[in-house]
């Protein structure tokens, strides 16, 4: 199975940025997502990093690389997890909602099955931390017309790691620790997936 891992946004996307502006989400979804990436293959897994480049990738193109290897490989040996930090306003302020989360399209698919294996992941690997819920553990993730979600033939989960206008949040996500804990939990989160739904 091949694996793609998305780094949402780049160096030129506006905002997605803490407000005192140090904490930049593109930097951050990069840093996880090599992680992540680079342990699996250390593990044997075939798995690859989406967008390389620095600069913001347009979804259209991004769904583009995703459906050419659902193509080439057939959908249902492509799995695709875009890893993104959430924010609870736009105004430029701190906030106090915090959380992990994931979401999937509307309906049932095998994007579903990823989800819940990633939760069972976060909840392993966060402890003490909230783990935001759509309907509970059997239903656990929410669910949304994201592009990058919609328009893509294989499993798609897209993750939102905690918010980065919370300002413990931004204190979590930049430790040693938080970074061990996002990156563990989405290469458990897919390894369950390919033991258990594979």
């Amino acid at each position: 199975m091949k694996i793609l891992i998305d780094n949402g946004h780049g160096s030129n996307t506006p905002g997605k940025r803490s407000p005192d502006g140090k904490f930049l989400e593109y930097q951050y979804n990069r840093i996880i997502a090599t992680r992540v990436v680079s342990e699996l293959v250390d593990c044997c897994y075939d798995a690859e990093l989406l967008v390389p480049e620095e600069i913001d990738v347009p979804l259209r193109e991004r769904v583009k690389r995703v459906n050419d290897k659902c193509d080439i490989y057939v959908a249902t040996n492509i799995l695709l997890v875009s890893i993104h930090v959430n924010a609870a306003g736009s105004d430029g302020k701190w906030h106090k909602a915090t959380g992990w989360s994931a979401y999937t399209t509307p309906g049932i698919t095998k994007s579903d099955l990823l989800a819940m294996d990633l939760y069972e992941a976060a909840r392993k690997n966060l402890p003490g931390k909230i783990i935001r819920q759509f309907n509970g553990p059997q239903e656990p993730d929410f669910e949304e017309n994201f592009y990058i979600l919609k328009h893509t033939k294989c499993p798609a989960v897209l993750t939102e790691n905690f918010f980065m206008d919370n300002v413990d949040d931004v204190r979590f996500l930049e430790s040693r620790e938080g970074k061990n804990a996002l990156t563990l939990l989405h290469i458990e989160g897919i390894k369950y997936y390919m033991c258990l739904h594979y």
